[in-house]
C-alpha cells in the first residue's frame, strides 16, 4: 500500500499546506515549493506563517522523515551562499526535556545538513539553564542569561549553528555565542522558520 494513501488513511494531512498528501510526509507541491533564502549569516526556508506548519509537525508531530526533506534546501543554500564550513552544530535542548520528547529537531536536521554538506556534525554546545520561550516582538538579548548554553568541546573555524525557528534571535544569539567561547571564529545560522522577521536586521 502506498505510504501516501495509508496517511491518508490514518487522516495525516500535508504540514505545509493542509491539503491532500500525494506523497509521503510531504505533497508535491511543498516540495517544490522548498527553496533556501539567504539573509547575511543566515539561511532558512521561509516565514512562520508559510512553513511553520513543517517546524511544528518535526517538533511536535514525531514526522522524524520531514528532517532529510527540510536540511536538502538548507545545504543548499549553503552552497550557495558560499560559506567556508568546518562543521554543523546544533542548538541544544535541556536533558529533562530531550529524555521526555526523545529527540532534538534542530539535532535531527543538522546531521541531515551535515551530511549532505560532508561535514561533521558536533554536540558542540549543552545547555546548562532553562529560559522562557521567547516573544514574537523584540531583540531580547538582555532577557537571557548569558551562561544559558556553554561549549561541550572545542571547535576552529567557521560553523553552522542550526535550530528549527528563529524567534526574537535572543536563544540563537546566547548559542552563538557560546560556540564562539568553544573557539568558532564566524557562526552562521540555518533555520526551518523565521517568526519575526525584525530578527534578521543584525546579521544581513
Amino acid at each position: 500500500m502506498p505510504w501516501a494513501f495509508l496517511e491518508g488513511l490514518l487522516g495525516h494531512a500535508c504540514p505545509g499546506c493542509g491539503g491532500r498528501l500525494d506523497r509521503p510526509l510531504l505533497c508535491s507541491g511543498c516540495r517544490a515549493g522548498l527553496r533556501a533564502q539567504v539573509a547575511g549569516d543566515l539561511v532558512y526556508l521561509g516565514l512562520y506563517g508559510r512553513v511553520g506548519g513543517l517546524a511544528r509537525a518535526l517538533k511536535y508531530g514525531r514526522r522524524f522523515g520531514l528532517a532529510p526533506l527540510l536540511a536538502a534546501p538548507l545545504a543548499e543554500g549553503v552552497r550557495e551562499a558560499g560559506w567556508a564550513l568546518q562543521g554543523v552544530a546544533a542548538v541544544p535542548t535541556l536533558l529533562p526535556r530531550l529524555l521526555l520528547r526523545g529527540y532534538n529537531p534542530p539535532e535531527l536536521l543538522a546531521r541531515e545538513v551535515a551530511r549532505l554538506l560532508g561535514l561533521p556534525y558536533r554536540r558542540a554546545l549543552r545547555r546548562v539553564r532553562y529560559a522562557p520561550s521567547q516573544p514574537t516582538r523584540g531583540r531580547a538579548r538582555g532577557k537571557l542569561p548569558g551562561n544559558l548554553f556553554a561549549p561541550a568541546l572545542r571547535v576552529e573555524g567557521a560553523w553552522l549553528l542550526v535550530d528549527d525557528v528563529l524567534t526574537s534571535g535572543a536563544t540563537f544569539l546566547r548559542a552563538k555565542e557560546a560556540l564562539e567561547r568553544a573557539g568558532a571564529s564566524q557562526v552562521y545560522g540555518a533555520f526551518i522558520a523565521v517568526r519575526d522577521p525584525g530578527a534578521l536586521g543584525p546579521y544581513r
